[in-house]
């Protein structure tokens, strides 16, 4: 009886998980408001994000951010802090 009910809770907990992750989707904007916050940065209500792909690299994507209160360009670098630039 217990194996039964550990058995059925297990099913119910992993057919949840999957769909549980793919309700918390941020958007790109988001994201990166949040890369910038943590490194001192002024983001407040990000407004729009797009890829800079001429800039962008391969392992270094490029996004122009727009915030109510200010506009950044962010170099998306793995494993190392962001290089941010304002304009």
């Amino acid at each position: 009886m217990y194996s039964a009910r550990f058995g059925i809770s297990a099913f119910l907990i992993c057919c949840a998980t999957p769909a549980l992750a793919q309700q918390v989707q941020e958007s790109p904007k988001d994201v990166i408001a949040a890369h910038l916050r943590l490194q001192g940065y002024a983001c407040e209500t990000p407004k729009s994000a797009r890829r800079d792909v001429k800039a962008s690299r391969p392992d270094e994507a490029v996004w122009l951010i727009t915030c109510e209160n200010a506009r950044y360009r962010v170099r998306l670098v793995p494993n190392m802090a962001d290089v941010v630039e304002a304009f």
